[in-house]
């Protein structure tokens, strides 16, 4: 099957950097978003203006590489089951952020977050506060520190309780918070619920926490599911597991979770293969 034209572009840009000589500074950070969902998605950035106006498309098994300066904050999910025109007007089943393709506006529950603050440590997590539509991992790449991968492995689409299901097509198609559903001031950790000593875990967000330990079950989960990281460059893969090795290419190197990088690669047209045979290889094998 032909590579998409968004699956080997990164690669060209890689290419290109290598050729011209050209370096990533340092005091930036390399994301890299990848899909491994059998399903398109529409992937948000807000703010986006780091990330291509903050929405873009990614079929099955393409990646987008961005480059962020330390000062940015923000938080990225997935859309799905989006439709827009020539003009990238339309709606999506979950995480629209209003009727464009560009977002400026933060996406619509339920939807499954990654947030950070860049900084010195940069400071990490996946929520699922706002509910659950795609699993994600937020793996940080060859930095120092704690450094830990922070995501949800589980589709909690498939166990989510009836009361908390948004269906569209005769499918689930995301799992909806208990404040989103019901309101209350102990589901939605406010007013009298609204600290850390008195808003606890809850039916549905321990429930919540089973599927996914290293994710945010509810407003003051902060001990097991956030993180942090000096140095780093991020993946942010949907649909792939917390142990999946991702990689990622910084300052004319190689670097894949769970190492220390392939620093010692030479051939400029062999790093840029081994990028390209990674990812689809990756893709395929999680079939």
């Amino acid at each position: 099957m032909a590579l998409h034209l968004q699956t080997i572009l990164p690669f060209i840009l890689v290419l290109a950097i290598i050729l011209s000589g050209q370096r990533t500074c340092d005091s930036a950070r390399v994301f890299t978003i990848v899909n491994y969902c059998k399903e398109t998605l529409w992937p948000a950035v807000t703010p986006g203006e780091s990330f291509n106006g903050g929405g873009f498309v990614l079929k099955p098994g393409e990646s987008a590489v961005f480059t962020a300066p330390v000062s940015w904050s923000g938080r990225i999910w997935a859309r799905t089951g989006c439709k827009f025109d020539q003009n990238g007007n339309g709606n999506c089943q979950t995480g629209s952020c209003g009727t464009t393709l560009k977002c400026s506006a933060s996406g619509k529950t339920p939807a499954s977050l990654a947030e950070f603050t860049l900084a010195q440590p940069d400071f990490y997590d996946v929520s699922l506060v706002d509910g659950f539509n795609v699993p994600m991992a937020v793996k940080p790449i060859n930095g120092k520190g704690n450094c830990s991968t922070a995501g949800c492995d589980s589709d909690l689409r498939n166990s989510c309780p009836k009361e908390l299901s948004l269906r569209a097509n005769g499918k689930t198609v995301g799992c909806r918070s208990a404040c989103d559903v019901f309101n209350t001031d102990e589901y939605c950790c406010k007013g009298n619920y609204g600290n850390p000593s008195t808003c606890k875990p809850t039916f549905y967000s321990k429930k919540f926490k089973e599927a996914c330990p290293t994710s945010y079950s509810y407003a003051y989960d902060d001990p097991t599911s956030i993180f942090t990281c000096t140095g780093t460059d991020y993946v942010i893969a949907f649909c792939s597991s917390r142990k999946q090795q991702v990689c990622s290419y910084h300052n004319n190197k190689l670097h894949c979770s769970g190492s220390q990088g392939l620093k010692s690669l030479t051939g400029r047209w062999w790093i840029v293969m081994m990028i390209t045979v990674f990812s689809v290889l990756s893709f395929w094998i999680g079939f």
